[in-house]
Parts: structure tokens; sequence; C-alpha cells
């Protein structure tokens, strides 16, 4: 390696700002990863709570509705089924 000194501190200059650089765009990329993760959280979260909302308005409807009307259902899907000759 022939050069003069300040060829070398230019070249060492050089590679240490390449350096500095990918470092800082994976500090960045990092930083938007958990922004994204933490994002789909929240939505999920908020998604789990409407549904389990929803499941229990379900089930209180169901729990006011009449027992003979549940009882109707399965009697006229029974009678819907024939027997096989």
């Amino acid at each position: 390696m022939s050069g003069s000194p300040e060829k070398a501190r230019a070249r060492a200059e050089a590679k240490f700002q390449k350096q500095q650089q990918a470092a800082e765009a994976g500090a960045k990329a990092t930083a938007e990863h958990e922004a994204q993760a933490q994002a789909v959280e929240a939505n999920t979260a908020r998604l789990r709570s409407l549904r389990l909302t929803k499941e229990a308005a379900d089930k209180e409807a169901r729990a006011k509705t009449k027992p003979a009307e549940t009882s109707g259902k399965i009697k006229s899907a029974a009678a819907k089924k024939k027997p096989s000759p």
C-alpha cells in the first residue's frame, strides 16, 4: 500500500462515513418496524374489543328470546329430514 497519509486518511474517513450512514439507516428501519408493530397491536386490541362486545350483545339477545322459538327451529330442522328408504 503505497500512498500518502492524506489519501489513507481520506479513505478511512469515507469508510467511517459509510458505516455511520448504515448505522443510522438501521436505526431508522428498526424504529419504523417497532412503530408498525405497535399499530398492529393497537388495531388487534380494538378489533378484539369490538368482537367481544358484539358476542356479549348476541348472547344477551339470545337469552331474551323465548325458549319455544329455539325448540321450534330444532323441530323444523328435524321435520325436513326424511328417512331414507
